[in-house]
């Protein structure tokens, strides 16, 4: 019954998947950028964008386990 605590777990957990959304767009939109300036480097690109993205999602899955407890 602690409405304030409620509020406050949903907000932190959503304002961390916003976080990993933004993050990942940006790293999306840097990749492409990258691509298109050295196309010969795609596959060393696309690795990279593959490690950065998984990062930045780890950081949703943490904000929604630890403050939905």
């Amino acid at each position: 019954m602690n409405i304030v605590g409620d509020i406050a777990r949903g907000l932190t957990s959503s304002l961390g998947c916003l976080a990993a959304a933004i993050g990942v767009s940006l790293i999306g939109v840097k990749a492409v950028e990258m691509v298109g300036r050295n196309p010969s480097a795609s596959g060393k690109i696309l690795v990279q964008a593959i490690l950065g993205m998984a990062l930045a999602e780890a950081v949703a899955f943490y904000s929604l386990f630890l403050y939905q407890g």
